[in-house]
This record gives structure tokens, sequence and C-alpha cells, in this order.
């Protein structure tokens, strides 16, 4: 099992929010003029829609502002506006700048919103004035031209759509020009040839755009619309559909046919385009014996082939529909060849091989049929994000291509960063009411309790006088990527994806015991109050209202991610290619700073009593450690104007990020712009490795963590129970189903961060820790044929207390390996900590350790990636009703009714599966319902996201680290 089977998110609060994903059409309605420059963009649903607006001023300064427009549609009307004074009479709309946006440099961009609707159609408006001066193209400052190419099709899932632009501009020269895919900026082109090509995209109705800047700002739009239609009949299958080249290398892409033919099947390979790359063999076999597996074509790349063009090979056999690979040539980033093709053969199939939404949001798993943290494979985390932000980094420095790491950035921001209208009221003022956390499920509703005293917020202010705005730039933990819960944006049952939540009961509450509910909570489904008092009971009824909860680690992870790509770009020449993405990372750990605190902003040390723990002000509530969560929410109607932020008491290791906190330290380009922020993640820096030394076993494994909030809610721990700073020593933090330290994935995904610490800056602290660790590791590691590593641990014993003018050794703290397992996520998070270490030390058993479990991972690689069969005894559970005697099952407390949005009822004796009946309709969910009816437990070869990334940058590390193999 790995930590994704057991991540929990437990903030109790008050609130849930509005989730809009929107998709976001770059407009070419106005264009510049002396004055300014406005792009009009939209997400349109049903007969609603969400409008973002930058304004650019590209004439002299100015102090204030008022845009103007006109909707071409009587029907269209603004219902909710931010960032901006909206008023709208007639068809006729104004907005007025706010006080922290009036002033705008020459050159200088302000972003503006509001929720619309609309009936019919929804067309754009076609001009703008800003003060009164028209938004257009004048002889001062000609816009440029652009036009778009796509080929006439037709196009068959899953098709390769090449885009191609050309620009020119009549009184300067063009800058870039983007890309978009229905409103998403997929590529960012600087030079011609202006071109790119859409990938593996699934059945459906496409709009894109290429948008051209000049040289002052100036921009222009071209737009087509296509449809890629399903595969209809028998077909030719490719995995990828992309292959990216090592020059003097080659690459192969497995070609099979989608069903069983009646005999043999000649299929012919054609190639076009760069002449430098080639296939082979032209022509080969498909029978009734080899269909499904396939056979394999290997694509090759001349030392001297062209990297600015792309060869497509389009695979033909008569009475099927073909199917074409793209394939590129790129230059040796460095490193062995073996192990950088190794990486760009596993990155290939991640980027082709169904992991990725429509909306390129990647899923936790390619398969549907999996329980783990998320409860579907379809949802996602902030953790596969953070994941593919890193992946794309080192994309980055083996091809010097940015463009994906920043598109990577684009995506993440625009769907699971919540919107200024996901979180309307952020800016408002309020505290969170205090609700005590209880072990069971079965105790729940937590009664709000406003007469426990909380702590003040230390960084609400400091955020908002620095950004200019309430909102929080931070992920949530959790989206339903395809709406398949259909509760869509704040109730309206269509958008996607939708934001939810799960885990809110508890250390007890596993995924089994969940009941998924909206970010955004309107009352729609569920109960009387939706959701809300399942979790929370209040002296009167409860508002609407809105909610998220961020994994600090993902975040941590993100900037971890920025950093590497800011310093491989710096070592190209390329750092401006990745500036802004960079920027947004120290934005990202500003807010990030929430998980340094307790939850209630209680001051931290010997905290015993929710009444009687002290209130905290300033930094005496700050632990310094990246904690379980953070969380934020307010009302959902904006007139009520009243919101929350709260920390988090619970501090794990496995959380721990110190090379995070030491890059937003020490990097120039990823310091957070707070005035106290660099103190704050220095601070953190020093505790979370005293942290780890303290949790260090007399073997060298590290043990759970600590809490300011024994129990959740500030009770007294056993007698004699160890201390951090006044924190308590907790064996299972956070989650005791299973426990939360029993899984090694913890250690090997936390100590790789320590391992690149070290590996980058020398630090002893560092490198203590991993001179313990490494050996007892490897000690419980077998390579070869039948490999093995850790799986599950067992703790016994505690820390001495802490004392950090004068540490004592842990020898009463002690870990067993109590189960071997062939996790290939964790093989592969294990490694990289192995590759780190033996790079920086030259510690050949690391390295020879870490090579044989890449070779293993190698030897378990599938068309899709890398997996090796899972039995799921767990499944069992799916029909499991709550059990008083042994506290498991769905509980729902007794007269509590409600409907989930497909119908299923929601109601004491409920199981897992009877609020998710559409399990039932899963292809693989024959396997588990013949479990439940007494056969054997399933087995399954999963490809999770995050397990594939890791894979794919150990192969990298190791290329790099290790040029000579």
């Amino acid at each position: 099992m790995r930590l994704m089977a057991r991540r929990r998110r437990m903030a109790m609060f008050v609130a849930t929010a509005v989730a809009i994903a929107g998709v976001a059409l770059p407009a070419g309605a106005a264009q510049a003029a002396p004055a300014c420059d406005v792009t009009y963009v939209t997400n349109d649903w049903n007969n609603g829609f969400t409008a973002n607006i930058d304004v650019k001023n590209l004439g002299d300064p100015i102090n204030s502002w008022t845009l103007k427009f006109a909707f071409p549609n009587s029907s269209q009307q603004v219902t909710q506006g931010w960032s901006a004074k909206w008023s709208q009479s007639g068809n006729q709309v104004t907005a007025t700048n706010e006080t922290w946006n009036g002033s705008l440099a020459t050159g200088a961009t302000t972003n503006i919103g509001f929720n619309g609707s609309y009936s019919g159609s929804n067309p754009k408006p076609t001009s703008f004035t800003l003060n009164g001066v028209t938004c257009n193209g004048t002889p001062a400052n000609k816009p440029p031209t652009v036009a778009l190419d796509v080929p006439a099709g037709p196009f068959v899932a899953p098709a390769n759509v090449p885009l191609t632009a050309t620009a020119s501009d009549p009184d300067g020269t063009i800058s870039k020009v983007e890309f978009y895919r229905n409103g998403l900026l997929v590529s960012t082109a600087t030079a011609a040839p202006y071109t790119y090509t859409l990938q593996s995209l699934p059945a459906g109705s496409y709009t894109v755009q290429a948008k051209a800047y000049d040289n002052l700002g100036a921009s222009a739009v071209a737009e087509k619309s296509f449809t890629v239609n399903p595969a209809t009949g028998p077909a030719l299958v490719a995995t990828p559909l992309a292959l990216s080249v090592l020059k003097g290398g080659n690459a192969t892409f497995n070609l099979k046919l989608s069903a069983a033919p009646s005999g043999n099947v000649p299929v012919t390979l054609a190639k076009t385009g760069n002449t430098g790359i080639t296939v082979s063999p032209t022509s080969t076999t498909l029978t009734t014996s080899n269909w499904n597996t396939g056979v394999n074509i290997t694509v090759a790349a001349a030392a001297n082939a062209d990297t600015s063009s792309t060869a497509t090979i389009t695979a033909s056999a008569t009475g099927y529909t073909p199917v074409s690979v793209t394939a590129t040539a790129i230059d040796n980033g460095g490193g062995d060849n073996t192990y950088i093709q190794k990486f760009l053969d596993q990155y290939n199939k991640i980027k082709n091989s169904g992991y990725f939404s429509p909306e390129g949001v990647p899923y936790h798993s390619i398969e549907t049929l999996i329980v783990e943290a998320p409860d579907y494979g379809h949802e996602t985390t902030s953790e596969a994000f953070s994941f593919w932000i890193w992946l794309e980094a080192q994309y980055g420095r083996v091809t010097q291509n940015w463009a994906p790491f920043n598109n990577s950035w684009t995506v993440m921001e625009k769907y699971i960063i919540p919107s200024h209208a996901d979180q309307p009221t952020a800016g408002a003022p309020g505290t969170a009411q205090y609700a005590a956390e209880y072990n069971q499920p079965s105790q729940y509703p937590s009664q709000l309790q406003p007469d426990v005293p909380v702590g003040q917020d230390p960084l609400r202010s400091e955020l908002q006088s620095t950004y200019g705005t309430g909102d929080i730039y931070g992920m949530h933990w959790l989206l339903d990527v395809d709406n398949k819960y259909g509760y869509g944006r704040c109730g309206d049952g269509t958008t996607r994806p939708a934001y939810i939540n799960t885990f809110q009961r508890g250390p007890q509450e596993s995924v089994w015991e969940t009941v998924p509910q909206p970010t955004c909570d309107t009352f729609k489904h569920g109960g009387q109050y939706g959701y809300l008092d399942l979790f929370v009971k209040e002296s009167s009824a409860p508002a609407k209202q809105w909610k998220y909860t961020n994994a600090p680690d993902a975040d941590a992870r993100a900037v971890q991610a920025a950093y590497w790509a800011l310093t491989w770009a710096k070592a190209q020449g390329k750092q401006a290619d990745v500036a802004a993405t960079v920027a947004k990372a120290a934005k990202m750990g500003d807010y990030l700073r929430y998980s340094l605190f307790d939850k209630y902003f209680k001051k931290i040390g010997n905290c015993v009593g929710a009444s009687a723990c002290p209130a905290g002000s300033g930094r005496d509530s700050a632990h310094y450690l990246l904690s379980w969560y953070y969380a934020w929410g307010g009302a959902n109607d904006t007139s009520q104007n009243w919101s929350w932020r709260i920390g988090s008491s619970h501090n794990h290791f496995g959380y721990q990020n110190p090379f995070a906190a030491w890059a937003m330290t020490n990097t120039p380009e990823l310091k957070p712009q707070s005035p106290t922020a660099v103190s704050d993640w220095q601070k953190s820096f020093d505790r979370q490795l005293e942290f780890y030394t303290w949790l260090q076993s007399a073997e060298g494994g590290i043990a759970g963590g600590a809490t300011n909030s024994w129990d959740g809610s500030y009770s007294q721990p056993p007698a004699g129970t160890a201390t951090f700073y006044g924190m308590f020593y907790d064996v299972a933090p956070v989650y005791r189903d299973p426990p939360s330290n029993q899984w090694f994935g913890m250690q090997a995904w936390s100590m790789q961060r320590i391992a690149e610490l070290y590996l980058q800056t020398g630090n002893t602290k560092a490198k203590a820790l991993l001179d313990k660790w490494v050996p007892w590791a490897i000690a419980n590691t077998t390579v070869g044929t039948n490999w093995s590593i850790p799986s599950d641990l067992q703790w016994s014993g505690q820390p001495t207390n802490w004392n950090p003018t004068n540490p004592q050794p842990n020898t009463n703290l002690h870990v067993t390996v109590t189960k071997g397992g062939q996790d290939v996520g964790v093989a592969a998070a294990y490694a990289r900590t192995l590759i780190a270490y033996a790079a920086k030390s030259g510690n050949t058993s690391a390295k020879n350790t870490a090579k044989g479990l890449l070779d293993a991972l190698s030897a378990a690689a599938d068309s899709k990636g890398v997996s090796r069969p899972e039995t799921r005894e767990d499944y069992k559970r799916f029909a499991d009703v709550y059990n008083a005697s042994t506290g498991q099952g769905l509980y729902i407390p007794s007269g509590w009714t409600g409907k989930m949005p497909n119908g299923d009822t929601i109601a004491a004796g409920k199981s897992f599966l009877d609020i998710r009946s559409f399990y039932k309709n899963d292809p693989d969910w024959p396997k588990v319902d013949a479990y439940l009816k007494g056969g054997a437990a399933p087995t399954f070869n999963y490809h999770r996201f995050w397990a594939q990334a890791d894979v794919a940058m150990a192969y990298a590390d190791y290329g790099n680290y290790f040029p000579a193999g």
C-alpha cells in the first residue's frame, strides 16, 4: 500500500466553496491602442459564464480607470463581479477600479472579472474603452496580424492535431505566439516557425487559438474549431502517440489492433517530415495471436537530426482506421543516454496513455476503480499536480523545452487553485470558531464552541497588503475531474473539473467511511443543510458556504520543482523562459506559511485544555513545521461578508520539506514578497531539520510526528509523552486506519528531500540523517529478479524529550520492517533518495542499490508505464455498513437523510458502495463483485500518476548524476 491509500484531510471548521474551473478563451475583440489593450476571455456553461478580463495600459501612467463595453446580446447580464466596481444599464457595462488597482504604470496589467448569465448565445463584446479611449489599433501603434492553420481532418480519437500559425506586425516585431486549446494556454513559441501539436486528443469538440503579441504588447487572435470523432469499427492503436527521441538514439511505440482480426493484417508504416528521423520496420503484420499484445516499432533519430521539426509516422491497413505517431528529435541534455532515453520513454507513455483528462488535468490513475485517499481513480489531487510540475521540470532539463513546465503550472492554476469566483468572500474579516476533533466518525457532528479562545491570524493583513487581494493562492487537495459525482461548480451539476472534499471526521475516518461533499455547499444536494451538519453542529441553521483544504506537502513539492526548473534553465541560459512561473511558485510559498501555525492560532507548547490553552498572537502560535493542512472558507453570499482561515496542529515528518524552505530562503527568485516570509522560512528550515533528528529511531527510520492538540481537542496526553518544543510525540499523527507512519513510502518521499538538500548544500544535519537512514533502508532491501523494498513498518518506544542545545540519542525508539513489497512508486522515490545521496557522498552501496531498483522497474514496464500486480483484500470494505463494535463502516447519524446528486440515498445503514452506486457500472466491477460474493480478492495492475512520474524522474536523476552509467 502507498501513502495515497492513507492521506487524510481532517480540518474541522465552518464552511464549503464555489467551484468555478473556468476555461478561458482569449478573444480578439479588442486589440492594441495608444492607451490600452484588453483581453476578454470566457468559460461558458448552460446559461451562465465566467469572464476574465486583462486590462493593459499602453499609454501614460494612470491613477484611476473606467472600462466600458457593450454586450452584443440583450440577455447577457453581469451577476457578480470582482476586482472592480461593476454596473450595467441595458447592454452597457461599466467597471471602475478598486482602490488597490487604480494605478497602472505604462505596460502594467490588471485582471478583473465577473460571473454572468445569458440565454441563447454568448457572443463577446466587439469594442472596449478605457477612460474614454477606444482600445483598438490606430496608426500610432497598429496591432499584429495572425493566421492559424489546422488540417482539414477528419480526426479520429485519439488524435494528434498539428497547429501552425503565421504572424507579422506592420510597425514592429512579433514577440511571441501563444496556442490555446479550449481556452487553456498549452504552448508559447517565441520564434518562427510557430507550431504546436495537440497530442492524443480524445473524442470531442475543440476550439483552438493562436494569439500573437508584438514588441509593444499589442495582440491579435486567430481561431479555428474542429471535431475529433470517436473511433468506429476496427482501428490500429499506437501507444504512445508521441515520442521524444535523443539524437543518435532510438525509441519505440507499440502497434496493435482494437479488436481480434479474422486473419493476418498487413500494416504499412510511412514517415513524413523530419528527414533525420527514420522508422523500422516500414511494414509489419498483426495476426490472430499478436493483435492484442502488438509489435514494437522503432523510431531512430540521426545524430544530426533537425530539432525544430517533427516527423509523423502513419500506420495503415486495409479496412482499419489508421493511426499517426509524432516523433521529435531532441539534443541530449547531458547524462547517460540509456537512462535519459528510459526517462523519455516513460515520459512519452505518461503523456500519451490516458493519464490526462480532455482539459489536460492529470488523473490520480488511468484506472477508474481504485480506492485510496481519492475514492475514485479519475479524481485528482494537488499531489498529482505537484508531481506533474516536477516531471516537466525534468523534461525541460533534458530537452531545453520549458513550455510543458509552464503549461503544467498554468493548468494547475486554472483548475485546482481556487479563482476569485471560487472564494468570493476570502478577503472578508472573520475567525474560525473552535470545534473539537474526535477520534471516531460516530462522535460527529462536532459542536461549535464560540467561547473557546482562538488566536490572531498573523498573516492575513500582510498577504492582503502584499498582493492586493484576500484570495488564497494555494491548491485545494481534491478534484472530481470528470464530475463523476455530479456536483459541478457550486451545485450547477455540470461544470468540470469540480472541487470536492471527503475526509472531515477525525483520525479513524478511513476513505471507506467518508461522505463526498462539494466544497461549495448551497444545500442543493445532501440533506436539509447540504452536508454541513454531518460534520459541524451549530446553534442555529448553518449558512450556505464554501471551504477549501490545502495539502502543504504538495505545494512545497511544487516549489521544490520550481527551484530545479530555475536551476536547470539557468544552466541552459534560459532563465527567462521560466521566470514568470518561478515567481508564481514564490507566491505559493508565501501562502504556504499558513501550514506553519497551530490550527486555531493557539500558543505552541504544553497546550492542554481547549479553554485553558491561551490564544496566540504574532509568532507564538507558529510551530514552524509543515503541518497536515491549512484551510480557508467563507460565506457563499457575498452580502454576508465573512470568512475564516486555519492552520493545523498536527505535524507528520513525512510532510516536511526543508529543501523547499531552503530554496525560498536562499534563492532570490523564490523568495516570497511578504516582509516576514523569508524569516519565517528560515526558522522553518532550522525547525524541520531538528524535527527529523528528534524522530530518527535507533535503527535509522524516522518516526511519526508531534501535535500541539492532543486528540485534536487540546486534551491531556498520557503521562510521560515525549515533547518537541512542548508539542507531544504521536506515533501515528493525523490518521490511524491504518497507522499513518506504517507505510515506507512516507520514508522514501520525505528523505528524498533531505537527500536533495544534502546534494545541493552539503548540510551536515542532512548528511547525519542520511548516513544512518540509508544503511537501514538498504539492509531491508533486495535487488534482482525477486526484488523487494520495505513496505510496512512497526514502531515501539518513543524519542527523548527534545533539547535543542543538547540533543540526546533515541535509544528507546525502534522500528521494525514487518512486510516487504514491490510498490513501483515507492521504489522510484527510494531510488531517487539513494541517487542524490550517492551523487554527493560517493557511497557505492547506495548507487548500486539504486541502479538495481531502476533495473527492476525497467523489467516491470508495460505499454502504459510501470506496474506490478496488487491484490486488494481491503476491497471487502466496499459493502461495509457501520458496525458500532468495530467502529468501521460508513457512519451516518440516526435520522439524518439526504441524497447524492445521482439519487443515491445517504442514511444510517448505508455503505461506501451504496452512496457510490456508479461503481457497479465500472468495467472492473465484476472482479470486486465476485470477491464480495466469496471469491478471491481481486488483483489489479494500477498506473498511478504520481508513481509513474517518480519512475520517470528516477531514470532522469540517474542519467544526470551518473552519466557514465
